[in-house]
Parts: structure tokens; sequence; C-alpha cells
């Protein structure tokens, strides 16, 4: 039975992969309609065709760039601005007219602490997509965008506490803050290990990331057991659902 269709809204090439590779290869493999959608990064930059590849892999479709520059990478989307500087209205815009254009049932980003690593880009997408993702069903804003369209249902991608403080240390350099959730807010737990592995080729699809030692290359050093002991579960809040007495849901 084919699962839902999934519309993927990740700040940077290599968030997709290392988030949820492997929820998006799992739909994609029983048929669901899958995107993805990269708040930065522009056309013809050479992570734009190093996301190409890894979509491919993971049977997402073409990239959909929103085009804006890295708040840390200047040269990621020349003469656009920061993705944190741009108006807010704008980026709300585009990512409503890639929802009501893929009309999916399910929208997965970041959760509002930007994942471990808290990145401002990773900060600034969830609240664009939590934003668009309500914006799309009302007809009259943004109709130049489409024909209003409702998601069933946004996830976010996350840790829960237990996960990263035990698994935290391998995915973050020393020393750097990391932020996690209560354990009791995670809506879906993902087995996603039947498809580990073309989770870890779309990870390493991501040249520039493994070859600068960003987590991409951190994990090409470690032994396929310790990569499937840290990308084997995937964890996702269900948006508006993080009370213990809240029905738990499936992705």
């Amino acid at each position: 039975m084919s699962l839902p269709s999934l519309l993927a809204v990740f700040a940077h090439p290599d968030d997709e992969s290392l988030s949820a590779g492997g929820v998006l290869a799992r739909h994609a493999a029983s048929g669901a309609r899958t995107a993805v959608v990269t708040a930065t990064w522009a056309e013809g930059t050479p992570r734009d065709g190093e996301l190409a590849e890894a979509l491919r892999v993971l049977g997402a479709g073409k990239p959909r760039l929103l085009g804006y520059a890295d708040a840390h990478v200047p040269h990621s989307a020349p003469d656009r601005p920061r993705l944190c500087d741009a108006p807010l209205d704008d980026v709300v815009r585009e990512l409503v007219g890639h929802i009501r254009e893929f009309r999916p049932d399910v929208v997965i980003t970041h959760d509002a602490h930007g994942g471990l690593t808290g990145h401002p880009d990773h900060v600034h997408t969830h609240r664009v997509t939590v934003l668009a993702v309500q914006a799309a069903s009302w007809r009259h804003l943004y109709p130049e965008a489409g024909a209003p369209w409702q998601p069933r249902d946004l996830y976010l991608a996350t840790h829960p506490d237990s996960a990263a403080r035990e698994l935290g240390g391998q995915l973050m350099r020393p020393g750097l803050a990391s932020y996690s959730v209560p354990d009791e807010w995670i809506g879906a737990a993902v087995d996603v290990s039947p498809w580990l592995g073309t989770k870890l080729r779309a990870i390493a699809a991501h040249h520039t990331e493994v070859a600068r030692g960003a987590l991409p290359g951190r994990l090409a050093a470690y032994p396929f057991a310790e990569r499937a002991r840290l990308l084997s579960t995937e964890w996702f809040i269900r948006h508006g659902d993080t009370s213990p007495a809240s029905p738990r849901s499936a992705l």
C-alpha cells in the first residue's frame, strides 16, 4: 500500500538526507509522491548538483530551491539575501506556491530548535514552513500562488533527549551546545533500517560536506555498524501534539 505523499522542507542541501532520508526513501519505495524544498543555495552552485544526486537516490524528484544564501556562506547564493534576512512574506509566498503545486498529504521540516545544532537557517526554515502550511489553505492569501491546499499533517524532525544523550557525542562537534526534546513529545519514531543503504548513499552524494569534514564526512569515517546505530531511527514531533495525553500518530 502506498504511503501518503510527502513534501520535505529543509534549510540546506544534506539536511533532507540526514534528517529524513530514510522516511523519504521509504515513502518513495511504496509508490508515494515525494519532493524536497531546500531554502538555501542557488541553482548552478556545486551543492545544487550534489542535492540533485541525493534526491535521485532517494526517489524525491528534482531540487526545488528557494535560492537564498546560507547564513554562514554568502557565496551560496550570489546577489540574493541570506534566508534569515529575506522579507518573511516573500519566503512564505514562495513556499506556499510549492505546497499548492505539489499538494502533499504530509509536510516535514526542522523542529523549533532547528534540530540538534540549532542552526539559524534551520530555525527560520521551521518558522517559514509552519506559516506556509497554514497559509496554503487560505484562499485569499497569495492567490497568485495557486489553488488552496491543506496538508493533512506537519511533522518536525527532531531528537528525543534519550537519543541525544546516547548519540549526540558522535553527531555533534565537541564543545557545541545541542538541542533535543522530551521523549514523550515524539509522535513518530520511524525505523528506517531497511532503507539505511539508500540514506547513506544520499548523504555521501553531498561531496562538499564530506570533503570539508562536516557531519556527512564524519559519518563516512565511522564503521558501518556505528553509522547504522546513529542513523537507523528518525524521530518526529507531530506539530501541535506535544502533550503526553495526546494520541500518538504514525508518519
